[in-house]
């Protein structure tokens, strides 16, 4: 799978409680259409941290980082490189 693929599988299963898949385009803000709350935010974050290895910063929990699934590849893609 991809970054991108499994972030979408995480947010279907754990964010829209979804058996269909994430509906949405890779570039959709999560906070603008409502798919992801504050507490949704966090429960990224965690899930960043244990299945990408990542350790994230509390200064790099923004809108750059974590408003998108794109945002979010490459925000995964630029800590593990």
């Amino acid at each position: 799978m991809t970054i991108e693929a499994d972030i979408k599988t995480y947010i279907a299963h754990n964010l829209l409680f979804s058996d269909n898949g994430f509906p949405y385009s890779d570039d959709v803000s999560f906070l603008d259409e409502g798919i992801v709350d504050s507490i949704g935010v966090m429960e990224l974050v965690t899930f960043v941290e244990e299945e990408f290895k990542v350790k994230v910063d509390d200064l790099d929990v923004t809108p750059e980082n974590f408003d998108s699934v794109s945002r979010m590849a490459a925000y995964i893609r630029r800590k593990t490189a």
